[in-house]
């Protein structure tokens, strides 16, 4: 086919925020995520979870509900008002809570996916692995969209 590339994209690359202000599920989230082959940036609370994508804009955002001060749905929106190029970044929310009101809030909040804890670990990597995969997910990687203040030098 004229003009067509085969793309790989090496999920080894993909770089995962996890925010959760519990030690146990972050802890968790980042020894399961390792261990399929993603890269992780972990934040105990939305404040350093900010500061975090100021630096390096992630593939995808896993972030708890209930994390205090800050819900996961306040990070969300502190995040898109902030940095407009983080609204095609994908978003997993996590929650103790399955009640469909927190299933519908965080759908609402533009959620690629809602995880119910304690999660299975396949299912964790299957949500991760079909949102990274998302076209236009593939579309900012292959062009190497990667830091929040400067261009990602070719190299």
């Amino acid at each position: 086919m004229p003009g067509f590339q085969n793309i790989r994209i090496d999920s080894a690359r993909a770089t995962i925020l996890c925010v959760d202000s519990d030690p146990d599920t972050l802890s968790g989230l980042t020894e399961i995520l390792l261990h399929a082959g993603f890269a992780c940036e972990c934040c105990p609370d939305a404040d350093a979870a900010c500061r975090s994508v100021q630096r390096h804009i992630p593939d995808l955002i896993i972030t708890g509900v209930e994390m205090g001060e800050t819900s996961g749905f306040q990070l969300f929106q502190e995040l898109q008002t902030s940095l407009p190029e983080l609204g095609e970044v994908p978003m997993i929310f996590l929650s103790a809570a399955g009640i469909p009101d927190v299933v519908r809030q965080a759908h609402e909040a533009g959620a690629a996916y809602y995880l119910s804890k304690p999660f299975d670990p396949n299912v964790l990597v299957e949500l991760v692995d079909r949102a990274l995969w998302m076209p236009h997910i593939v579309r900012n990687r292959v062009h190497g969209r990667r830091s929040a203040t400067a261009p990602r030098s070719a190299g």
